[in-house]
């Protein structure tokens, strides 16, 4: 059963910095794509960034580029969120999971970033 835990969320002022973590269990990490999601109040949850099995490769929202960096390492079961030049749209609760899942999959409690103007 996987189980996936986000952290290092908080509040920061716009223009701050916040790195968010995955720590992941319970199935072959190396072995899966991650994915980096948000759901800000009243809004539907969407992808922010995603980052291949090997890490190699990333993609990113036209939303976050240039701004937000995902990275993985595989012998920690760990992904990251790197956010710089954070703006108050980018409050919301920040899940990871396999970029495929869909809504009723296995979704952990998320980290809460709150970007104060």
């Amino acid at each position: 059963q996987v189980q996936l835990v986000e952290s290092g969320g908080g509040l920061v002022q716009a223009g701050g910095s916040l790195r968010l973590s995955c720590a992941a269990s319970g199935r072959t990490f190396a072995s899966y794509p991650m994915a980096w999601f948000r759901q800000a109040p009243g809004k539907e949850r969407e992808l922010v960034a995603r980052i291949s099995r090997s890490g190699t490769s990333t993609a990113y929202a036209d939303s976050v580029k240039g701004r937000f960096t995902i990275s993985r390492d595989n012998a920690k079961n760990t992904v990251y969120l790197q956010m710089n030049s954070l703006k108050p749209e980018d409050t919301a609760v920040y899940y990871c999971n396999d970029p495929r899942v869909g809504a009723d999959d296995y979704w952990g409690q998320g980290t809460q970033v709150t970007v104060s103007s």
